[in-house]
């Protein structure tokens, strides 16, 4: 079983969801985004999501894609974020780490590389978000060769007749896009959310995670009760930012802010299912 698959039985086990926060690497820069990194799991990150920069991040919304022009400007590449998965792992053997971006970087690293490599350092998932299941087959085989979990988005559009190619070859989790648009910019209601995952898991064993649009510690608690897992990013990533100063440069605030806002989530997270039976 793979360190994503341990983490999901456990917290079955416990009759509850995962908080997973999404972090950009070298978001200001490298330094503060990695002590923000190495402080998630204490402040209650279950799995954690890495920001892989990429330049045309078609998916994201405002935050997110300021995050990633401020990490280019941080020195942001692929192989510093592997770099960073590394020292973190140096430390922390249990938390699973899952890198979220897009395909150009890792074409450009070359697949047959990245995949080893990744997993070397220590990541243990990949989400790339514009590789759909019909064209991944340039990666999926050294992921899997390399035992990286191949974790597939469903959206609000996947119709019953899309979602066994969807699923199909996923492993890991399924991460359920809970908007048909870009991150950070409106919220699912909880009705629609629950409808959805209990779609999904007709057909699929695997955990469902839940992202886009959730803000605040009370909408994530109300996707842990539904889903297995809340992906929160884009309100994480506005709060770094806030604490910058004029210059987009960290501040005493920075690292302190941040940890905390997650730990605020993870509380709503643990809040869920309160007295229910696992």
């Amino acid at each position: 079983m793979s360190r994503i698959g341990r983490r999901f039985a456990a917290l079955r086990a416990e009759g509850r969801a995962a908080f997973v926060p999404f972090v950009m690497a070298a978001d200001p820069d490298l330094a503060t985004s990695e002590t923000i990194l190495a402080g998630l799991p204490t402040a209650g990150a279950d799995l954690i999501e890495i920001g892989v920069m990429f330049s045309d991040p078609m998916a994201d919304g405002p935050a997110i894609e300021a995050a990633g022009l401020r990490a280019r400007d941080g020195g942001a590449s692929v192989r510093n974020t592997l770099a960073m998965v590394r020292r973190f792992r140096a430390k922390d053997s249990d938390t699973p780490i899952v890198l979220m971006g897009y395909y150009n970087p890792i074409y450009i690293y070359g697949p047959a590389a990245f995949a080893k490599d990744a997993a070397a350092a220590g990541v243990d998932g990949l989400i790339v978000v514009d590789l759909p299941p019909e064209e991944d087959a340039e990666l999926a085989p050294f992921a899997r060769d390399a035992g990286l979990d191949l974790v597939r988005l469903a959206t609000p559009t996947t119709d019953d007749a899309r979602l066994p190619v969807v699923l199909g070859g996923a492993s890991g989790f399924i991460y359920y896009v809970a908007i048909a648009g870009i991150t950070g910019t409106r919220s699912a209601t909880a009705d629609a959310i629950a409808v959805a995952v209990t779609r999904l898991k007709r057909h699929t064993t695997l955990p469902v995670a839940v992202g886009f649009g959730i803000r605040t510690a009370a909408q994530a608690e109300a996707v842990a009760e539904v889903a297995d897992a809340a992906v929160v990013g884009s309100s994480l990533v506005q709060k770094l930012a806030e604490t910058l100063d004029a210059g987009g440069r960290a501040t005493v605030r920075t690292v302190p802010d941040v940890l905390a806002f997650a730990r605020d989530l993870a509380a709503g997270v643990r809040r869920a299912r309160r007295g229910k039976a696992a």
